[in-house]
């Protein structure tokens, strides 16, 4: 017993480092995209929920993102800079693909908000038009899942355009 617990706990100290270290602005950026993302309008709040369940799951996973996108970057702009004789050059390139990612992440931000409101708009305000938009996106036994579907499936089709 002892020697499993050992084994596993050099396993997790080993695996550690593999994995992007988050950093207090990793979580601070997280916040801020996940505030915006969460949105003012009921439709927003609804789709962030039907999609995160809780504001700490999505600072969560956007804090793992924000790691995962800044080591990326750095990656890539060592990568970019091999030979290059200018010292900034690795900065500089870590930046500029930091802000593209950024960039990205505030894109699809603002397609899940505009998907939202169009789904508010379908799925209407009586009973009949929400129990239609119930039958057109959800899937599970109650149906209950159709707002974050549909979001899901326009939101997709906003980001392919």
């Amino acid at each position: 017993m002892r020697k499993t617990l050992i084994v596993a706990a050099l396993a997790g100290t080993l695996a550690v480092p593999a994995t992007a270290q988050a950093t207090s602005s990793d979580r601070e950026n997280a916040s801020k995209e996940c505030r915006s993302e969460r949105g003012t309008t009921a439709a927003t709040r609804e789709a962030f929920t039907a999609h995160y369940r809780t504001f700490g799951k999505c600072v969560s996973a956007k804090t793992r993102e924000e790691a995962a996108e800044r080591q990326a970057a750095k990656r890539g702009a060592q990568q970019a800079c091999r030979g290059n004789k200018d010292k900034t050059c690795v900065s500089k390139a870590t930046k500029a693909a930091k802000q593209a990612a950024d960039d990205q992440d505030a894109k699809a931000i603002a397609d899940r908000k505009t998907a939202a409101k169009q789904c508010s708009q379908e799925r209407g305000t009586t009973a009949a038009s929400r129990e239609a938009f119930a039958k057109k996106y959800g899937t599970n036994a109650n149906r209950r899942n159709a707002f974050g579907k549909c979001v899901s499936a326009v939101a997709k089709t906003l980001g392919d355009s």
